[in-house]
């Protein structure tokens, strides 16, 4: 069972988890970092998944694409699920590249019905192939397809309804969009089916050229912070971690951060929080 607060887990920090026991909850890996048999990084991981809970969290399975999914890759990350015994394995709500060429970014969706029943069709797939309900993360966008026909909560809640996939609630990532693209970010929140949403990410993001471009560079900001503890004021207790991807801090400080998520969390609850949210 997966609950309260977790970090995820970056290479800086792995010997702060096999030689102390910071205080937190559970620990997110990044799939595409253990895929490959042997070597240090499942060394590490073997020992730290015996103190600490693990989920799995990927950036490679392109379930938005037009590309076949990619079967050795599921069948490297089955083996590491089965290995890992994680609490869920998650990944994007995106596309990643075509033509088996890589564009190294999490690219938005078109949101239609032939695109919601194309992205139905590849999570039955991989659920069916992992023996296991994937998670998926809605991501920052910086485009808005003209053709979209539906809100991104809307196909969410949808993909949800046809393939009973979870759902990870990255907050940055829907105060960014809402910027960027100007719509309500509680009305998305509002939007989505709460039974299914099994994690929350919190993280930093830039301003450039006038955009929010999610980064994961820096401490979460003001504005997702207040957005967060609406959100659990809504769901209950959600479980939830800080993401740190570049510019990382001492351990130290993200457990600092961390605590602020415990506190904001804790406000919504005793302020009219509609209690826990089974995960």
């Amino acid at each position: 069972m997966i609950e309260g607060f977790g970090l995820g887990l970056r290479p800086a920090h792995y010997r702060d988890f096999t030689d102390g026991t910071p205080p937190v909850d559970w620990l997110e890996v990044l799939s595409e970092n253990y895929l490959v048999p042997g070597g240090k990084p499942l060394e590490f991981l073997d020992r730290i998944r015996s103190r600490y809970p693990i989920v799995m969290h990927g950036v490679a399975l392109s379930i938005g694409g037009t590309d076949p999914i990619d079967m050795q890759y599921l069948r490297s990350l089955r083996r590491l699920a089965d290995r890992v015994e994680p609490g869920w394995v998650s990944d994007h709500l995106c596309w990643t590249g075509v033509g088996r060429t890589r564009l190294h970014d999490l690219l938005p969706m078109p949101l239609t019905a032939d695109s919601l029943a194309h992205v139905a069709h590849r999570v039955d797939l991989v659920q069916d192939f992992l023996g296991r309900r994937l998670v998926l993360e809605n991501v920052s966008s910086y485009y808005a397809f003209p053709a979209s026909e539906l809100s991104e909560w809307q196909f969410l809640a949808g993909l949800v309804e046809r393939t009973g996939c979870g759902l990870l609630l990255d907050v940055n990532n829907v105060h960014v969009s809402s910027v960027n693209h100007g719509f309500d970010p509680f009305e998305y929140i509002c939007g989505l089916p709460s039974e299914a949403i099994c994690q929350i990410h919190l993280a930093g993001h830039s301003r450039q050229d006038g955009r929010l471009i999610d980064t994961h560079d820096s401490p979460v900001c003001a504005d997702a912070w207040s957005l967060y503890e609406w959100t659990i004021g809504r769901l209950g207790r959600v479980p939830t971690m800080i993401e740190r991807d570049d510019a990382i801090p001492a351990l130290t400080e993200l457990l600092a951060e961390l605590d602020l998520a415990r506190r904001a969390s804790d406000r919504a609850v005793a302020q009219g929080g509609v209690g826990a949210l089974a995960a």
